[in-house]
């Protein structure tokens, strides 16, 4: 069974992405590093994970061919990469074997500078443009998924 999972602590997207598994009658797994409220249903689960990193291995040694995780965290997105899986973005932006390299690169000239003290502050908050794109790729993930399954 195609599974989503959530790399829940920080994801602004989270009832999108219920919204969108529930019309495919997928199968989610929220995982956070404390206990959060999830929709009732049989197909979403929390898993909790308090350690540091312990969400992003957690995830990197379920996940399997096919699945779709939904995280900013790029070198989470990379792992799942290699591992056969799809990974998206909150801002609706896939991480693929093309982009993912640039997308590390970028992240430390960006760690770098928040050391050095040169960029501050976080990401933009999501916006609706963003939102509709997320949507879109989502679908788009798990159509292209299903077609080839």
């Amino acid at each position: 069974m195609l599974t989503l999972y959530l790399d829940a602590d920080a994801c602004p997207v989270k009832d999108e992405a219920y919204r969108v598994a529930g019309r495919y009658s997928m199968k989610v797994i929220v995982v956070a590093n404390s206990t959060m409220r999830v929709p009732a249903s049989e197909l979403i689960a929390l898993e909790v994970r308090s350690g540091y990193g312990e969400v992003d291995d957690w995830i990197a040694e379920q996940i399997g061919p096919r699945d779709i995780v939904i995280t900013a965290d790029i070198p989470l997105a990379a792992r799942c990469l290699e591992k056969g899986a799809l990974a998206l973005g909150p801002q609706g932006n896939p991480f693929n074997e093309n982009s993912i390299g640039d997308a590390l690169v970028i992240r430390e000239i960006r760690e770098y500078q928040r050391q050095e003290g040169t960029r501050t502050g976080g990401p933009a908050p999501l916006n609706t443009k963003d939102r509709s794109r997320f949507l879109a790729q989502l679908d788009e993930m798990i159509n292209k998924v299903r077609r080839n399954s």
